[in-house]
């Protein structure tokens, strides 16, 4: 029964942020244009590294992570 409230849990939160990403697209615009991302175009070949991004996004996810587990004990 736990496991089915996480996945519920989870698929709420994938529901918000596809909403928040259909009505305001402009919300994430910085996403993939940090310094560090790296972006080499040539010819035929397109090949694109968030590393920034995801450094980014890893520190909000520990954080928010941390957060629920300090007022859940």
């Amino acid at each position: 029964m736990k496991m089915a409230r996480w996945f519920i849990f989870i698929g709420i939160i994938l529901v918000v942020i596809g909403v928040t990403l259909y009505l305001t697209p402009s919300v994430f615009k910085w996403f993939g244009h940090l310094p560090g991302d790296i972006r080499i175009e040539k010819e035929n070949i397109r090949i694109y590294i968030p590393i920034t991004s995801m450094i980014v996004i890893s520190l909000i996810l520990t954080l928010i992570v941390n957060v629920i587990r300090y007022f859940k004990s």
